[in-house]
């Protein structure tokens, strides 16, 4: 016969028990994720840029994905900034 006790020893209870322990994890995580990406992009950007040898074709390419690796560096620095004011009004424990 199997007891509620047998089961508790077996697994242990859940660590995200509310929402900013789920955000101390999750936004690290993520903002590590998009700092990989946006210097990925910025050495893509810079490859394009550096072999197009004035082919204004490739320099148009190159200029335009600066300018969306900006935009998106812009973005997730926003919303990291919006997820703090958030938490703050909320009166949410210490984010990250």
């Amino acid at each position: 016969m199997v007891y509620a006790l047998d089961i508790q020893q077996k697994f242990a209870p859940a660590k995200i028990d509310n929402i900013s322990k789920l955000l101390n994890i999750a936004l690290p995580l993520v903002s590590a994720f998009a700092a990989i990406v946006f210097l990925v992009m910025t050495l893509y950007g810079a490859y394009i840029y550096l072999t197009s040898a004035g082919n204004p074709e490739g320099l148009k390419k190159a200029n335009s994905i600066f300018v969306y690796t900006a935009i998106g560096l812009i973005i997730v620095i926003a919303s990291f900034v919006i997820v703090q004011l958030i938490g703050k009004m909320l009166g949410i424990p210490k984010i990250i």
